[in-house]
């Protein structure tokens, strides 16, 4: 049986370990990449808030290799510290919620009552996830578990984005998101149960 958490690990390392290699000989320090990241997500709220969902979609996706290269420099320059892991998953939650809330106020002044609730829905969802897996951790499981993590939700909204179906990537959001919280919730059952 494949296993898609090995999987998305490998076509992750294939994609971003070059850019890594880049980055970590550049003198670079990780926080600046974290800080770079959090910038460009702000941006492309300003440019989602705008209604301009192409232009805003590429700083989506850029914002999320920043987010993806990160922790990876850290550990290429053994530079990784508890801190930065902390600052990093922090500034990821901010990113997300600012460019949420910049597809939100593009849909507030237009009454677009279904898309609201669909963005409100998924940025909950999308909370949850980080929180199930911060919660397990902090009682010594490791759970990282799940289809759609931070990678896969950044993917799905940049796609709906630049091809003009926010719509449709708002509902594949809502649908994954909590599938994989409940995936969260029952692997921590699982193994909260074994002596």
């Amino acid at each position: 049986m494949v296993n898609l958490d090995q999987l998305r690990k490998k076509a992750g390392s294939q994609i971003t370990t070059p850019i890594v290699q880049v980055l970590g000989k550049s003198g670079l320090k990780p926080d600046t990449l974290t800080f770079t990241g959090l910038v460009i997500s702000f941006a492309a709220a300003y440019l989602l808030g705008g209604g301009h969902f192409f232009f805003g979609g590429l700083l989506v996706l850029l914002s999320g290799l920043f987010d993806l290269v990160d922790g990876a420099v850290a550990r290429f320059n053994n530079q990784a510290t508890k801190f930065g892991a902390i600052l990093d998953s922090t500034f990821d939650r901010i990113s997300e919620a600012a460019i949420l809330c910049g597809l939100m106020i593009w849909y507030i002044p237009k009454e677009s009552t279904l898309e609201i609730v669909l963005i409100f829905a998924v940025l909950t969802g999308s909370f949850l996830v980080s929180y199930v897996k911060a919660r397990a951790e902090g009682l010594g499981l490791e759970c990282q578990v799940g289809l759609f993590t931070r990678a896969e939700r950044v993917i799905a909204l940049t796609v709906g984005l630049l091809i003009g179906q926010v719509l449709i990537a708002l509902w594949i959001l809502l649908l994954f998101v909590y599938v994989t919280v409940i995936q969260r919730l029952l692997y921590v059952r699982k193994e909260g149960t074994k002596n």
